[in-house]
């Protein structure tokens, strides 16, 4: 398999269904369901979003899949079950399953120190703000893949905040689909952290430094990893870091301008072979293909007869890894909840302003696309659109009509 093969999406689709049900039968309310899908027809009609996927499943079935809108708002395609997303950030679980298949095979330990794959991290430093300068001081621990995977690593995002560590960031080349995933990871290690390792929970690139681990430990790219040991395990034949021209007219599209703010919208080429594979949010996809992935989780790790992680790996990487004293920094992370080892985890019913069930896991992408599995309920979602404003209040309007649903 070469690498080219390994990080593009088959040329038509091949991805095969899950099962589907009529959803009295899986204990969700149909016309229920019909209002949740009449909500979202609203926001298309209100101009909110051009258009969107929702997907609902329970006892391992399909309930309820429904494509509402149009691709994009400068085409009279309508929405499709098989229209190609950007994923983003749904990137991240794919890509932390794949680390934790390497641990599972003996490759390293999740205590074992970044450093140890890429050198370059054993020269970081963490930045202090003092009297309007940024000081320097020594780590107080190294940085380890456990750190990575939970994003206690110090690592930052340019896009969180305007901090002095994160304005070094803005102003670096860390954006570019141009450079190679070594490159990107030797950038992030000369920058400094934004806090001491384990000190605090930041959103971050660590995944990218995840994915250019799993290159240096499997010798492979890391598109060529995960095709081969995941996605085509699990038949998600239109899951890539790009996909071909014959799909032009399949990719969903944006509002060019923000609906809310006006501020002008842009997201990377589909059509376009990146350089870097980003193991943070470069992968493109398709309801159903996430879906499959989703099921595999939901199935505690397998799938059709294949297993891709054990039982007892994923329920270490669906529990909740922040420990009391370590602080969640930013808006990103509901109230009531944690984080895992690639995954959000809900801590308690309550708090949250939305309906949900303790141990439910999740994450989603900064287009708007999002997917939760809550094992309590034997109940997934996958949710698909590109709006990236508006992806905080449609994830909550989800949830609430998801719910709703249940019986």
């Amino acid at each position: 398999m070469n690498a080219q093969a390994a990080t593009k999406p088959a040329v038509s689709p091949q991805t095969p269904p899950l099962a589907r049900a009529k959803p009295e039968t899986l204990g969700l309310s149909p016309s229920r369901l019909q209002k949740m899908s009449d909500a979202f027809k609203r926001e298309v009609d209100k101009g909110t979003l051009p258009g969107a996927t929702v997907m609902v499943a329970r006892r391992g079935q399909i309930g309820w899949f429904d494509a509402i809108g149009r691709q994009s708002p400068a085409a009279s395609e309508p929405m499709a079950h098989n229209t190609i997303f950007r994923i983003f950030s749904m990137t991240k679980p794919i890509v932390s399953i794949g680390i934790m298949m390497l641990v599972e095979e003996g490759h390293f330990l999740l205590a074992d120190p970044v450093e140890k794959f890429i050198p370059e991290f054993s020269r970081q430093k963490v930045g202090v703000e003092h009297n309007g300068r940024l000081e320097l001081t020594a780590v107080a621990r190294p940085m380890t893949v456990q750190d990575l995977l939970r994003h206690t690593s110090g690592i930052t995002y340019d896009h969180t905040g305007n901090g002095m560590v994160q304005r070094l960031y803005q102003q670096s080349r860390l954006r570019s689909r141009k450079i190679t995933n070594a490159e990107h990871a030797a950038m992030v290690a000369e920058l400094p952290l934004i806090c001491q390792p384990g000190a605090e929970w930041n959103y971050s690139r660590s995944t990218d430094i995840l994915g250019r681990i799993i290159e240096v430990v499997s010798g492979k790219t890391l598109g060529a990893f995960l095709t081969e040991r995941i996605l085509a395990p699990l038949q998600m034949a239109e899951t890539g870091f790009f996909t071909g021209e014959e799909n032009a007219g399949r990719l969903a599209e944006p509002f060019p301008t923000d609906p809310w703010t006006g501020e002008p919208v842009q997201l990377f080429n589909m059509l376009e072979r990146p350089t870097m594979e980003s193991g943070g949010g470069g992968l493109v996809s398709t309801t159903m293909d996430y879906a499959r992935f989703c099921q595999m989780l939901f199935n505690r790790g397998s799938l059709d007869g294949t297993r891709i992680i054990g039982r007892k790996t994923l329920e270490l990487m669906a529990s909740d890894h922040l420990a009391p004293d370590v602080k969640i920094m930013g808006t990103l992370m509901p109230l009531g909840h944690g984080f895992g080892l690639g995954f959000a985890v809900r801590r308690q019913a309550g708090i949250a302003p939305f309906p949900g069930s303790p141990g439910e896991f999740f994450w989603s992408g900064m287009a708007g696309t999002f997917f939760w599995i809550d094992p309590k309920e034997d109940l997934f979602a996958v949710f698909m659109m590109q709006g990236p404003g508006q992806r905080q209040y449609i994830r909550t309007l989800l949830r609430n009509l998801v719910h709703a649903s249940v019986e």
